[in-house]
């Protein structure tokens, strides 16, 4: 029988040791190691090194042929995808308890096996009935979906070899373990260990496999940090609990963009796809309020419309408050002493508060501009008109700096009804006669001109 011994290991980067260190050697982290016992014999070689030997290949003999993507039959999803699931893939999808993921994994069951697919969903926390209960209420199951309820990666490992499907679910990474390893489910080994075998699998079998991944109370996936490196694609669910929206984004993608992200609203048979987010992210704004702009941010190729929204007052503290919701705290920062050093402000004596509607957490640089004609409209107390975009990056000597897809961010507003834009003058060169015509543009180098022209 084979001995037992101690091992630590360090959550972030998988960095192993004999005993406990404060700070990781490989990643420079604080207080990440855990204490782990495993089995002292040496283990099978897994994941990529299992496969079966390659020749050396030249680069100009490598196959170009387009890759076989199947359809979820959810757009939104099909889109943080790349286009489609891609064959031999394994995706990691993480978020918070409840949030969405296991729902939205059994609609995409769905909708394959009534296009025609083999899909098997295997689940280590709910029973057969719970699963089918859930089926149940999302509705429009066709044809068959197999399941599986097992912890073991062995058994799950022979169930998909003899099934031979075209995808996989597994519900969750976390409670799977492997009989090899004498650590308990859901730890640093265990849960590497059973990821290097779905690898494995889905580079040899050709199957397409989907693991859901449990977050931290830092909002990062649990386990080591390797296993994001391991898989091809992460994805991660983004949205409060009480919030109807749910935002779907691509953390990491081999197959396809990392800037992609999808929305859906939560609804009694489900997640539905918002095809149009910028309009619901601007119902409901304010007429006339002093400190709300709404400003166009890039997420992939997706323009999106939304509100920031600024509320400058006097403060009773000796030192003001600083609060963002949805923004970066340190960006807001800089903006502030940007405007206090170049536009001559008195913020030093005033509470700031910045909110990005809507529950979205967004870091474009080009929402700089928008930020900064919201702290000055609620300073002034004197409302942008509800006409008015604004996007643009600002420097710390006060200068606006163009962004990226301008003329599409414009597009995107004429289509939401804006009449009216200020964006950097370096924008306004390479904008076409079309979208000049439509929209009145209005070209800013520096914050005198944004506060002569807002």
């Amino acid at each position: 029988m084979a001995k037992a011994k101690t091992v630590f290991y360090c959550k972030e980067c998988g960095y192993e040791t004999s005993k406990w260190l404060g700070q990781c050697p490989g990643c420079r982290q604080w207080n990440t190691f855990v204490e782990e016992k495993v089995s002292a014999s040496p283990k099978k070689a897994r994941g990529i090194s299992a496969l079966p030997r390659q020749k050396v290949t030249s680069i100009f003999d490598v196959s170009m042929e387009e890759e076989d993507r199947i359809s979820t039959g959810i757009p939104e999803m099909d889109r943080v995808l790349g286009g489609g699931i891609v064959r031999g893939s394994l995706t990691l999808v993480g978020g918070d308890p409840g949030i969405g993921k296991s729902t939205l994994l059994l609609q995409v069951c769905r909708n394959l096996a009534n296009d025609g697919k083999r899909v098997l969903y295997i689940s280590g926390e709910e029973s057969l009935k719970q699963i089918r209960l859930r089926a149940d209420r999302l509705g429009g199951f066709e044809k068959e979906v197999l399941l599986l309820c097992e912890t073991d990666i062995n058994e799950e490992a022979s169930a998909i070899r003899e099934t031979r499907p075209d995808m996989v679910v597994i519900d969750s990474v976390q409670t799977m373990s492997s009989d090899e390893l004498t650590s308990a489910a859901g730890s640093v080994s265990q849960v590497r260990e059973v990821t290097s075998i779905l690898m494995q699998i889905a580079k040899m079998e050709g199957v397409a496999v989907f693991i859901v991944g449990h977050v931290t109370k830092e909002g990062v996936v649990a386990g080591p940090r390797t296993l994001e490196h391991m898989v091809d694609t992460v994805l991660f669910f983004e949205g409060e609990q009480n919030a109807i929206y749910r935002l779907l984004r691509g953390v990491k993608n081999r197959f396809g963009s990392t800037n992609e992200i999808g929305v859906f609203e939560m609804k009694e048979q489900g997640l539905s796809e918002v095809p149009d987010p910028s309009r619901i992210m601007l119902d409901g704004r304010p007429v006339d309020a002093s400190g709300s702009v709404v400003v166009c941010s890039m997420e992939g190729t997706r323009p999106l419309l939304i509100e920031i929204q600024a509320l400058i007052s006097p403060t009773s503290f000796n030192m003001p408050r600083r609060t963002t919701v949805g923004i970066d705290f340190n960006r807001v920062n800089l903006l502030l002493a940007v405007l206090e050093k170049r536009a001559g402000l008195q913020l030093g004596a005033c509470d700031a508060y910045v909110n990005l509607a809507g529950g979205m957490k967004l870091g474009e640089p080009a929402m700089d501009l928008g930020i900064l004609c919201a702290v000055i409209s609620s300073y002034r107390n004197r409302p942008v008109h509800p006409g008015t975009i604004i996007f643009g990056e600002v420097g710390l000597t006060g200068e606006i700096r163009g962004v990226s897809h301008a003329e599409q961010r414009l597009i995107e507003a004429v289509k939401m009804g804006f009449s009216r834009c200020i964006i950097p003058q370096t924008n306004v060169e390479g904008l076409s006669d079309g979208i000049r015509s439509q929209i009145s543009i209005v070209g800013v180098t520096g914050i005198r001109d944004v506060m002569e022209n807002l």
